[in-house]
């Protein structure tokens, strides 16, 4: 962990990889993009770097997770990984621009929890709603937002 404010994003799925690199660079973050495997990132933008882990289940989670602190902003659609950050302190949104907070991290996980039981004991349920301009749209808000509040906690 530093002192920098950082975005760590889980990239492997993420639809807001572009967003995320419009704002870092707007205010100039530095940006991990964080992934299972080798993954285009831009190359005109020195904040932006690649993290490749290796495929082991959870690795790109364990290394954003031990980095995830007051200082971080993660992007995650994946609510075990969105609990780690949320407990390390680190500002947490959605792809979509939900923001998991310690006060909605626990319902989040507790309908992650229920859905995969249902799905395990055989019902069919139908999955997240496709990815919409509104979502991207209220991702760059939140972003946006997310970069200002972390901003004001830290330091000077």
């Amino acid at each position: 962990m530093s002192d920098e404010l950082s975005i760590y994003v889980d990239a492997d799925a993420c639809p807001v990889k572009s967003e995320v690199y419009r704002v870092a660079e707007r205010y100039g973050l530095k940006v991990y993009v964080v992934a299972n495997d080798i993954m285009s990132v831009p190359r005109d933008q020195p904040n932006v770097e690649l993290v490749v882990v290796s495929d082991r289940f959870d690795a790109a989670d364990d290394w954003i997770a031990e980095r995830a602190g007051a200082s971080a902003i993660v992007v995650t659609s994946d609510i075990p990984l969105a609990s780690r950050c949320v407990k390390a302190g680190a500002y947490v949104l959605a792809p979509n621009g939900r923001v998991f907070s310690s006060d909605s991290i626990g319902m989040s996980l507790a309908v992650r929890n229920l859905m995969q039981d249902l799905r395990a004991g055989g019902e069919t349920l139908g999955g997240p709603a496709p990815f919409s301009k509104k979502d991207r749209s209220a991702f760059l808000s939140a972003l946006d937002l997310a970069a200002n509040r972390v901003r004001r906690r830290l330091p000077k």
